[in-house]
């Protein structure tokens, strides 16, 4: 049986008993100098958190598994050139992994709704990017409920500095979140913003620590540089994984010893 979203309580399972305990790492050059050999390091942390992260019984299923980088600029500009697309000057725009809805119809739906908000708050979109991977190892569970990805391209109003503008795309986030997240148009929750920002990127997904860099082949391209790096290995204890509770982890990681809803307000 394969799950297209997390059920409520049922039997013996309630979700009121998640948590989680992960495995996190850091690198980072001490002098701030951007570099492909720090996304390579944080590989190697990933990947030896093995023991750190969890399957299912498909050993190619994974809890989940993500890096958090300082926005590589210099890769995205070169691929939104790809696209057809032209960015600003450097930290005066935002950008952002998205999950989408694999249904053709929804993603639209799900983008003309996040559009709008963006709109609404006086902020203009440059453009969509198609976020290349390779599902051909990953396990029929995690296959399953695979999302559609796309990176997007905010600017900033005129006259906005980078302080307010990285405020903006928290708001814009957490209202296009509410806005389109479990509606009429996202009926299997695929929707969900992976990182919004000026400042830091993230990739992850329902994958093994082994899997993340061959799943994400951006992260393999050489002009992918960074000056520090996060890492996480998810292990789910009595909890449903899914793309979207590989670590949330815009600001930090943290292995989750008390990550349920009632431990986090305790």
């Amino acid at each position: 049986m394969t799950l297209k979203r997390r059920p409520g309580a049922v039997g013996l399972y309630d979700p009121k008993f998640e948590r989680d305990s992960c495995g996190v790492g850091f690198v980072a050059q001490m002098k701030g100098v951007r570099s492909h050999s720090i996304i390579q390091d944080a590989r190697n942390v990933l990947e030896n958190l093995h023991h750190r992260g969890a399957s299912g019984a498909e050993k190619n299923t994974g809890d989940g598994a993500g890096i958090l980088m300082a926005l590589p600029s210099e890769f995205l500009e070169k691929e939104a050139s790809l696209s057809g697309l032209t960015l600003p000057e450097r930290n005066s725009y935002g950008a952002g992994l998205v999950f989408l809805s694999s249904d053709a119809d929804e993603k639209v739906q799900q983008k003309l709704r996040f559009e709008a908000v963006v709109g609404e708050l006086g902020q203009r979109i440059l453009g969509w990017r198609k976020v290349p991977r390779d599902n051909s190892f990953i396990g029929p569970q995690a296959k399953a409920c695979e999302p559609d990805m796309e990176q997007v391209f905010i600017a900033p109003a005129e006259g906005l500095t980078q302080e307010a503008f990285e405020r903006k795309l928290f708001v814009i986030r957490k209202l296009a979140t509410r806005r389109i997240r479990d509606t009429e148009i996202d009926r299997h929750a695929a929707f969900y913003i992976c990182s919004l920002s000026t400042r830091v990127l993230v990739y992850k997904g329902m994958l093994t620590p082994t899997q993340l860099f061959r799943y994400f082949v951006d992260l393999l391209d050489p002009t992918m540089k960074s000056h520090f790096a996060m890492v996480h290995s998810r292990f789910s204890t009595n909890t449903f994984p899914s793309w979207d509770r590989a670590h949330p982890f815009r600001y930090l990681c943290h292995n989750g010893e008390i990550n349920t809803l009632q431990g986090n307000v305790n």
